[in-house]
């Protein structure tokens, strides 16, 4: 569980230790699930953008705070109403084989979806938002969820966001902040596993995920961060907060 009164970057902070301790031989192969609090997370080309200062005062008005992305990718936005996860996985040589877990987490998730009830497709839906090969949309129409992909030396993160719930959220601050950025784009692709079927429980796409990765592979639960990881979390968080939040030092 995530303690509620850490900073906003700290969820992505974490991600990035586990990954680095992951290349460290320190940790094993990891799935981490979560409800991230409210952020719109940017990316490497966001933050050159000349509307970036513009678009992270839009999330603000609207109540999200901002986040330096841990992979590439446009400004994704989490919620309370999405599950955000991370693989990380320890590999000799992980800038092989990247094409190979994108596909295999876009069809994980997918059948996660599917067996909601959802029309689960794979592949970018045209005009979506931080677009990618291997989102996971509803009936080719509305994107359900987006991936990224980091690797290091010898290990490689896997993570996004697939949306539960509340796509009017994600569609409000994603059309100011998007427009900041000048990037164009449909919001009407913006989409959720609830607008496919009846209202569904956070924990119960939580849970679909979970099946079908044990579906695939080994999983065992575990009972927390090791403290070093989570040390480690607090030295990287500053990382990933945006420039225009960081303290004058």
């Amino acid at each position: 569980m995530r303690d509620p009164v850490e900073p906003p970057a700290f969820d992505t902070a974490v991600s990035h230790a586990l990954l680095r301790r992951a290349s460290d031989g320190a940790e094993p192969e990891t799935l981490r699930l979560y409800r991230p609090k409210d952020v719109v997370a940017f990316g490497p080309l966001d933050r050159l953008a000349p509307g970036f200062r513009s678009a992270v005062a839009a999330a603000e008005e609207r109540g999200f705070a901002s986040v330096q992305r841990l992979a590439g990718g446009r400004a994704a936005v989490f919620t309370d109403r999405t599950v955000a996860f991370a693989w990380i996985v320890p590999l000799d040589a992980p800038r092989l084989r990247i094409q190979e877990r994108f596909q295999e987490l876009a069809e994980i998730m997918a059948d996660a979806f599917r067996s909601l009830g959802v029309d689960a497709r794979i592949g970018r839906v045209a005009s979506e938002y931080c677009p990618g090969d291997h989102s996971v949309n509803a009936r080719g129409r509305t994107k359900l969820m987006g991936v990224g992909q980091r690797v290091v030396a010898r290990a490689a993160h896997v993570g996004g966001v697939a949306v539960a719930g509340g796509s009017d959220r994600i569609r409000d601050v994603l059309i100011p902040v998007y427009e900041a950025l000048s990037l164009e784009w449909d919001p009407a692709t913006v989409g959720s596993v609830e607008d496919e079927v009846s209202p569904v429980a956070w924990e119960d796409v939580e849970g679909a995920i979970v099946a079908q990765f044990r579906a695939r592979r080994d999983v065992v639960e575990g009972d927390g961060f090791a403290p070093e990881t989570l040390a480690l979390a607090r030295e990287l968080e500053p990382r990933h907060v945006t420039a225009s939040e960081r303290q004058p030092s």
